[in-house]
């Protein structure tokens, strides 16, 4: 499957939620979107890059932009996640990894001389018409959140 191009419509997609319900894509048209993949909740780079999304939220809002988590993870793993660290933004569950494969993020990876299949940690920025603006594939979490909120801003302005 060939991942999406910046400029390219976004098709909708649906997710079960945190929130214990289905999300759509569609449901934020008309808002930025921060839709970022991460590999597994409840480990340290995937928290501290949660935390910093919700430390952001407000600013997030102030530029009419939602701020969507997706990993592979259960949605009752979400909801612990979710709680633990207060997230006020949803997590969706991708266990067959479709919307990963999408957006091209499901891979081969490689830790300590072994290779699996897994979620390369990514964001992507969507405008309001629903199409990809940016993309960052393979982020390290410092400084990343800085610079996801700066293309919102010139997104918004």
């Amino acid at each position: 499957m060939q991942a999406l191009t910046i400029g390219q419509s976004v098709p909708d997609f649906t997710l079960p939620a945190s929130s214990g319900e289905d999300v759509s894509l569609s449901q934020f048209r008309g808002r930025h979107i921060v839709l970022y993949f991460y590999p597994k909740n409840m480990t340290p780079a995937c928290t501290e890059e949660a935390c910093q999304f919700r430390d952001y939220s407000g600013q997030f809002s102030r530029l009419n932009t939602s701020v969507i988590g997706i990993s592979p993870d259960p949605v009752r793993s979400h909801q612990r996640f979710a709680a633990k660290y207060e997230l006020p933004f949803p997590l969706l569950s991708d266990p067959e990894h479709e919307v990963a494969e999408l957006f091209g993020v499901w891979a081969l990876k490689k830790l300590y001389g072994r290779e699996y299949m897994g979620i390369v940690r990514s964001t992507f920025l969507i405008d309001k018409e629903g199409r990809l603006a940016k993309e960052w594939r393979g982020i390290r979490v410092k400084g990343h959140l800085e610079q996801v909120l700066q293309a919102v801003k010139e997104l918004e302005s």
